[in-house]
């Protein structure tokens, strides 16, 4: 941080006998009390003599030889104090905050980098130039003799920072009123004047501060009103501040910092230009450091939308994002209402590697507020799900806390809702205009809709017209949405049929799909896990009920039941009352600790018997897990329902082999049991069948060997 040293009135006055060229400094005390600048403070600059005017000329200016590497240009200080006006007490604006300062320096900032990022340094600079800027389209006087820019200069030996602006200055009544009085802003009363004066809007847009808080150890400033004098404030930081006339001060405002030895990162030219561009990139006045301009990406986001070129997008899309490949989507938003909101954001072409890998991406869009940077990668801008999208957002009006950093959440979280819902309403519009595209960006970022569905309540309806599955009606690869879906459902279908399944071979093969398949219903494959999560959130979609085609409430679906079943049964199959037996029998043998009831339905064909009613799959990974990480006995499994198929071969020779064969009836029944559990994605462990798959081999086998036996040599070769 920046600490003070502040000289007294007679070292002043020696100073400016000796031509001192070291004006008052800052030091830094802790990382946790940064003296904050005020606004007002920094929007009037201070430069040196009529040399140093000449020297920031040369530095400024972009003809240099292209053949010649670029001098550093290192800001002289030229100012001399000729006279001390008078002390006085600092005053405090706000009755919360103390009207003494107890310690040489404050800050209330929660970064280090306060100094130079938003409402500090540089941002107080471009005020003062905007300020003057504005002052030279409505008053006569207000001339400007060298470039409207902010100057930075750091040097490593000296350990020094200055800053320096050519805007329009504080006058000694100025200079009393913004800096002597804490929590003053002048940006604040800049904008209120032109509100009632009904100024410029454009002017109103490009100033940054409308909050003042601290004070400076030291500013000269002269006022860019013609006869203007130049001061030099000083406090010592205990309650107190001088105000003296000074030589070789030019319009404007300048702040010469001496850092101490655990802070000379601070006078890194890297460092700086770091900082710049990190917080400052977008300040709409040229920035240069040591003599080299530093903010040189321009912010696309307050351009027309129909001005900004894909090269520019593609070059913008690199910087905020740090990534190499294009955008596959760009969205250029601007709105007045209800908020002033300037926008660009963009989705990456493929999904970042470190997401694949499980390491959680962080947000992607950073906040911005008159083209300062306030929240870098902001967590609560845009919810979590949403941490793919890259870009910018600059709120125009943004209130801030005392920190400046701090923002109010009533404002951030409307803000949130706005971007939230016009990012839908993007990814809505680009799966129309470009199906296929969109379709491929679901397959890389679709995890992240599926995310929201389950964190964001709010916005979940909107959210699952993104989603995209294959069908059993659609070939492998080609997706529809749900609204597709609806549309061409069957004449008489309540009800959205999915099933959870890994691969579409699997789907395929499922006992399941086989009656859906049969009555031509269309069925959704949900190949993620997250994906089980997905519709137990959604449960509806546009008033149908989402149902899995393996649950009891899709077994009841009359359009699954072919009414003239009976008349077409063969003539070997079982009768109601022969089906009502043999589903009694097969609950008694298995016992209630496995089923818990045993239904008859004549929807499957090619199956003797299926599973309804059970846990999912990842319901019972999940409960696997905890009791194998607890070194606990793992729960018993819960008691399913069992649907068999009177029709069935299997189930007909079960009939009669339960009297004849009853300890074979008895393995078959148990395998059949397990069967269906397999072919529902719910056996806990497949080693416990296979004793008895051996068994049901070799009895059959055996069976096999002796009806060979039985046939005759002759009549074989016959």
């Amino acid at each position: 941080m920046l600490r003070a040293f502040v000289r007294s009135a007679p070292s002043f006055a020696r100073a400016a006998r000796a031509h001192s060229t070291k004006a008052a400094r800052f030091a830094l005390l802790s990382p946790h009390a940064l003296p904050i600048v005020r606004r007002t403070a920094v929007s009037a600059t201070v430069v040196g003599s009529q040399p140093l005017l000449r020297q920031i000329n040369f530095y400024s200016t972009e003809a240099a030889l292209k053949d010649e590497e670029p001098k550093e240009t290192l800001i002289e200080e030229t100012e001399v104090v000729t006279a001390i006006n008078f002390m006085v007490e600092i005053q405090a604006r706000n009755s919360t905050m103390s009207s003494k300062p107890k310690q040489r320096s404050f800050c209330i900032s929660s970064q280090t980098h306060c100094i130079l990022r938003r409402s500090e340094l540089i941002s107080n600079a471009a005020d003062a130039l905007e300020k003057l800027r504005h002052m030279q389209l409505i008053e006569q006087g207000f001339e400007a003799t060298h470039p409207l820019e902010i100057h930075i200069s750091v040097d490593k030996e000296k350990r020094t920072f200055i800053i320096q602006d050519f805007g329009i200055g504080m006058t000694e009544e100025e200079l009393n009123q913004n800096l002597g009085t804490i929590a003053q802003s002048g940006s604040k009363a800049f904008l209120e004047n032109l509100e009632k004066e009904g100024g410029s809007s454009m002017s109103k847009d490009k100033i940054i501060g409308q909050f003042g808080v601290g004070f400076y150890s030291t500013v000269y400033s002269r006022s860019a009103r013609p006869g203007s004098k130049g001061y030099c404030w000083t406090t010592d930081g205990l309650g107190s501040y001088t105000l003296a006339e000074a030589e070789g001060v030019a319009v404007g405002t300048k702040i010469v910092i001496e850092l101490r030895e655990d802070s000379a990162n601070f006078a890194s030219k890297f460092t700086i230009d770091s900082v710049i561009k990190k917080y400052s990139n977008f300040v709409g006045f040229p920035i240069h450091l040591n003599g080299t301009k530093v903010n040189t990406v321009e912010p696309l986001w307050t351009q027309d939308k129909s001005a900004v070129t894909t090269d520019q997008h593609r070059e913008f899309y690199r910087f905020v994002a740090n990534a190499w490949d294009d955008p596959q989507f760009t969205l250029h938003y601007r709105t007045d209402a209800p908020m002033s909101i300037r926008s660009i954001l963009y989705v990456p072409e493929h999904l970042l590697s470190n997401e694949l890998l499980g390491q959680r991406l962080e947000p992607g869009v950073s906040l911005y507020s008159r083209k300062v940077l306030i929240q870098p990668k902001s967590k609560a801008l845009l919810p979590e799900w949403l941490r793919f999208v890259k870009g910018v957002v600059d709120l125009e009006d943004l209130p801030l806390n005392v920190s400046r950093e701090l923002l109010q959440d009533n404002v951030l979280s409307k803000l949130r809702n706005i971007m939230t819902a016009r990012i839908i309403r993007w990814f809505h519009n680009e799966s129309h205009q470009n199906p296929d595209k969109f379709n491929k960006f679901f397959l890389d970022f679709g995890q992240f809709l599926k995310e929201g569905i389950c964190i964001d309540a709010q916005s979940k309806k909107d959210i699952a017209k993104l989603l995209r599955y294959e069908t059993s009606a659609t070939k492998e690869g080609e997706l529809i949405g749900l609204k597709e879906y609806v549309e061409r459902k069957k004449e008489g279908q309540e009800r959205i049929y999915y099933l959870l399944t890994p691969k579409r071979k699997f789907a395929e093969e499922s006992p399941y799909l086989e009656a859906f398949r049969k009555k031509d219903i269309e069925v959704l494959y949900l190949y993620d896990t997250v994906d089980e999560f997905v519709v137990d959130h959604l449960r509806e979609h546009q008033r149908m009920q989402l149902v899995s085609i393996d649950s009891n409430e899709a077994a009841t679906d009359p359009l699954l039941y072919d009414t003239e079943a009976s008349d077409s049964a063969s003539a070997t199959a079982l009768t109601d009352q022969q089906a009502k037996e043999l589903a009694d029998w097969i609950q008694q043998t298995l016992g209630p600790q496995v089923v818990k009831q045993v239904d008859i339905s004549r929807r499957l064909v090619s199956y003797p018997a299926i599973i309804t009613d059970r846990e999912s799959p990842a319901m019972q990974r999940m409960l696997a897990m905890m009791s194998g990480s607890a070194r606990l006995e793992a729960p018993p499994p819960m008691p399913n329902k069992l649907e068999i198929n009177p029709d069935h071969l299997v189930m007909r020779g079960l009939f009669t082999a339960r009297n004849d064969k009853p300890e074979l009836a008895k393995m078959v029944v148990e395998q059949v049991y397990d069967n269906a559990l397999c072919a529902a994605g719910v056996l806990g462990d497949p080693r416990s069948m296979i004793s008895r798959l051996n068994t049901l081999l070799e009895i059959s086998l055996g069976q096999a060997v002796e009806q060979d036996k039985k046939i005759p040599i002759n009549e074989e070769k016959n």
